[in-house]
């Protein structure tokens, strides 16, 4: 590999982990406002994976297509006008980027500046890439959207992914009640230690979520609800919210239909990170919020397991899609830049 090429992670169709290839790719020379960034770390979302499948709600730009969007590394190089960077910051990847051609899955990338922001330097980069998109989405959607207060309870299904372990982690953060849902007794454990109030195991033989919801809040019932499921169990969680309440539905795990709830007044919303993201004052107060929970602690984003090297990336992709995981899925490419 030359210093102007990168190895960078392609496919050339559509279909499971085995179509991930790793490829040397020429890196285009730096334009105005543009940033070539040295990848150490990469964070994986289930984004990823259905974009890969085709099943992501646009389509790869094949054949060769790259694929990923959150990464964090060091500038190398800036090009005409950029003064937001500057050689050896430390970054973080995410806003605005298109997968299918500024993928960030590769050793380096070339990007836009506005697709940056700021990585706090006592922060490493498997930290920082394990951040971005999970704290900035559940800040988006619980306190942006939902306008969550201290004292609130919410309930955040699905809390075992990498956006709802940041969710009670932000809950905590601003005084409000997190109750959880997960699947799995093993994973109990986890929530509870990262600050879930109370969890709540649901599927086949289990308490019935929203009952459970009204008997932990003294049937008051939660003010936000944070679902990343959809699918028929939608409507049935409207019971658990109080009167007035807000629901925020920011993924559809499951694809068949749902149905609205009835127990009105509610407010329901959709959320996609890109509409607060894209925007520079959106940037801005997402990444300071973030930024000021990872420098003081109080965010410590949960790694479920860090695979070395891009080669390893199928194998990081299958994890994914197991679903055995607990938090966020990691791929380390290289140790930090000596710049």
């Amino acid at each position: 590999m030359s210093s102007t090429t990168a190895r960078t992670v392609l496919f050339h169709e559509t279909g499971g982990p085995d179509v991930l290839t790793v490829e040397d790719v020429e890196l285009p020379a730096l334009g105005p406002g543009q940033v070539l960034v040295r990848v150490e770390a990469l964070g994986l979302n289930r984004a990823e994976t259905l974009f890969r499948a085709g099943t992501y709600y646009y389509q790869p730009t094949l054949p060769g297509s790259r694929l990923g969007y959150e990464a964090s590394g060091t500038v190398e190089a800036t090009g005409e006008g950029v003064t937001a960077f500057a050689v050896g910051d430390p970054v973080t990847t995410g806003p605005g980027i298109e997968m299918g051609t500024q993928g960030v899955y590769a050793e380096r990338v070339v990007l836009p500046d506005t697709a940056l922001v700021p990585r706090p330097e006592s922060v490493d980069a498997v930290t920082g890439a394990a951040s971005w998109l999970t704290y900035t989405t559940a800040y988006g959607a619980l306190l942006e959207t939902a306008g969550l207060r201290p004292g609130d309870h919410v309930l955040i299904t699905g809390a075992s992914s990498g956006v709802g372990t940041a969710a009670i982690q932000v809950a905590r953060r601003i005084g409000a009640v997190p109750l959880a849902t997960t699947r799995s007794e093993a994973k109990k454990r986890q929530l509870l230690d990262l600050g879930a109030e109370h969890v709540i195991v649901s599927g086949t033989g289990t308490p019935d979520v929203a009952k459970e919801v009204r008997r932990l809040t003294g049937d008051r019932g939660a003010e936000v609800i944070f679902d990343a499921i959809g699918g028929p169990g939608f409507s049935p969680l409207g019971e658990a919210l109080a009167d007035g309440g807000s629901m925020v539905v920011y993924g559809w795990l499951d694809r068949r239909p749902a149905e609205l709830p009835w127990n009105w007044p509610l407010t329901i919303h959709t959320y996609a990170n890109f509409a607060l993201t894209s925007t520079p004052e959106g940037r801005r107060r997402s990444t300071a919020f973030l930024n000021a929970g990872l420098r003081d602690g109080g965010f410590r984003p949960l790694v479920s397991e860090v695979f070395d090297g891009l080669d390893r990336i199928a194998d990081a992709h299958r994890l994914m899609e197991s679903n055995r995981h607990t938090g966020k899925i990691v791929v380390r490419i290289q140790p930090p830049s000596p710049v």
